[in-house]
């Protein structure tokens, strides 16, 4: 078993709301064919606030693939770090007790990785074992934690930091006109995550226990969300097809829990969803029989926050700590959706002395 303590999601200064970001769009498109079915496909992404690193101003232009790259690395090792501190912090821990290092981000690259800066900067100790993942885009936040249960089932007296870091903001290109990088555009957030997954939980704890974990990768669909690498960078490609891939790994998801629990997914206390979008929502509540109170935590970091890719879990996940609604023996499900297309899964118990 493996507890993932109470998450910390930072996110930068700079805020922008949907209506400016639809005036933003209209100035830089203003003879787009189907403006009209982009501003309608805008509003109904509910998101009405994101947070971004640099003035909406200054998102918007395009400095160059290097420019932006040094933001990356600046802004992230900078965020990284005060994510990192409060952490461990938050845990009573010090860099010295952390076994594995993870950091999921899909929004820039760095050689060496984040890990090798922080473990140097923040005086982890030498060993401290890596593990980057840049290719996860979206489920890389609930892969870390599936693959962090895994390895603390090897090593109990371990611990484990995962952190999250997303710049979608620095992936705007102002020359795309197709109507679903216009949406993407309005649709992601900025932020750094993290939490420490423990092997051994502590009396006094609580947090989330993952009891058992599974991964499901629909074949051929590699279209649905991938990059085009070109000489501006990476250029967000989204497939509509992806709306309906929550028809496919709804089984999977629903003998997932009966089996484990004999239980409906439905019938858990309390669901931590990937806030892929709205239709994405919809599509999990209608596939698992859900009311929308299921789904109302997720709803709620999409529409203040915009999808902030691999750090959503961690978002949602944190909500239900600071609900007054969870009691210790809750059962639970965590899904994240992302590139493939993949999902990663995970249920378990919630913890609460």
């Amino acid at each position: 078993m493996s507890l993932v303590t109470e998450p910390t999601v930072m996110f930068p200064e700079y805020q922008v709301n949907q209506e400016q970001m639809i005036d933003v769009l209209k100035d830089l498109f203003p003879y787009h064919p189907k403006w009209d079915t982009v501003e309608r496909m805008i509003r109904n992404t509910q998101v009405d606030n994101r947070n971004l690193l640099s003035p909406i101003n200054q998102v918007v232009t395009h400095p160059g693939l290097e420019f932006r790259n040094n933001i990356y690395k600046e802004q992230g090792l900078k965020m990284a770090s005060k994510v990192t501190q409060k952490v461990l912090d938050d845990n009573e821990m010090k860099p010295k007790d952390i076994d594995l290092l993870i950091v999921v981000s899909c929004t820039g690259f760095l050689m060496p990785s984040l890990t090798s800066y922080l473990i140097s900067d923040l005086g982890f100790r030498p060993n401290t074992k890596q593990l980057p993942v840049v290719q996860l885009g979206c489920a890389a936040g609930a892969w870390a934690l599936n693959r962090a249960h895994e390895y603390l089932k090897a090593y109990p007296a371990h611990n484990v930091l995962l952190i999250s870091v997303e710049f979608s903001s620095l992936l705007f290109q102002p020359t795309d006109e197709k109507i679903s990088s216009l949406i993407s555009n309005c649709l992601f957030g900025d932020a750094v995550s993290g939490c420490v997954i423990k092997g051994t939980p502590k009396n006094g704890d609580e947090g989330y226990l993952i009891e058992g974990v599974d991964s499901y990768l629909k074949k051929d669909s590699d279209h649905y969300i991938k990059y085009d690498v070109k000489s501006t960078g990476f250029h967000f490609g989204l497939d509509k097809e992806v709306m309906n891939s929550i028809k496919d790994v709804a089984p999977i998801m629903k003998d997932f829990i009966k089996e484990n629990y004999d239980k409906s997914v439905n019938d858990l206390d309390f669901h931590v969803f990937h806030t892929g979008g709205r239709k994405i929502l919809d599509e999990l509540v209608s596939n698992l029989d859900l009311v929308e109170e299921d789904v109302s935590k997720s709803r709620d970091s999409l529409r203040n926050n915009g999808n902030i890719a691999s750090g959503v879990v961690l978002d949602v996940l944190k909500k239900e700590f600071d609900s007054t609604t969870r009691k210790n023996g809750d059962t639970g499900i965590m899904a994240a959706f992302g590139p493939g297309f993949t999902a990663e899964i995970n249920r378990g118990i919630w913890i609460k002395n």
